[in-house]
């Protein structure tokens, strides 16, 4: 699921990593919400009121928004740094890195937050942004820009395109290709509502502490898929030796 890349992955590949991101998404959303009362997955919203600020020339509360922004590009920027690197060196999965920033930064929410650290809105928001910018780069790198999981905007509108064309294809093997990518568009809706109510369940038993559930979650389809290619590699190996 965090191992192969562009075209050696599968459907079902993609189908996964969808579904685990757009889960930890989902949380993030909405504990980060009822945190602090902003939007922490994606920054479209952050850009309208960056730009009524401006015009308002309320320009010392527009650059809340506008680090918003930045934060989330810097994620964004340093997820794919990182992946870049790790393909140059070529010294462990690519996916790696970005997987564990993106948890210790909901990690480090948590703590500075429990030790009265990090008490600003604004500050709990840069982390989160930067950590959906993490996440939302090494997705779109790793699927090939199939996948999507931090903001549903892009997804409702691929959704809308395909089901318009299933009413004009009449080939079975495109409407089978539709039909699949459809099926991941409604996947990661359907997971990442999920993972908001849990995210809102969450926050209300244990406030910002869902964070932890997040990543562990990431961690736990990290280690799962290292673990599930660990077992096939010996397979094979087991298989191979067999038939010698």
């Amino acid at each position: 699921m965090f191992r192969h890349q562009g075209k050696r992955r599968t459907f079902k590949n993609n189908l996964r990593i969808a579904i685990v991101l757009s889960f930890v998404a989902g949380i993030v959303n909405l504990a980060g919400f009822l945190a602090i009362h902003q939007l922490t997955t994606n920054v479209t919203g952050h850009f309208a009121l960056f730009i009524n600020d401006i015009l308002q020339f309320e320009f010392w509360k527009g650059l809340a928004y506008f680090l918003y922004i930045v934060s989330f590009l810097i994620g964004s920027f340093t997820s794919s740094l990182l992946i870049e690197w790790a393909m140059k060196t070529q010294k462990l999965n690519i996916f790696i890195l970005p997987t564990l920033l993106e948890s210790a930064i909901l990690l480090l929410v948590v703590v500075l937050t429990d030790l009265s650290m990090l008490e600003s809105p604004h500050g709990i928001a840069y982390l989160l942004l930067f950590a959906m910018g993490v996440q939302n780069s090494f997705v779109t790198k790793i699927s090939n820009a199939v996948v999507r999981t931090t903001h549903l905007t892009g997804l409702f509108t691929d959704l809308g395109i395909e089901l318009s064309q299933l009413l004009f294809l009449k080939k079975t093997a495109k409407r089978k290709s539709v039909f699949s990518t459809i099926k991941l568009r409604v996947y990661i809706i359907s997971f990442f509502f999920l993972g908001g109510i849990i995210g809102g369940f969450l926050y209300m038993k244990i406030e910002l502490n869902a964070l932890i559930i997040a990543a562990v979650i990431l961690l736990s389809g990290l280690i799962y898929d290292d673990m599930r290619h660990r077992f096939l590699l010996a397979k094979r190996k087991y298989l191979h030796k067999k038939m010698a």
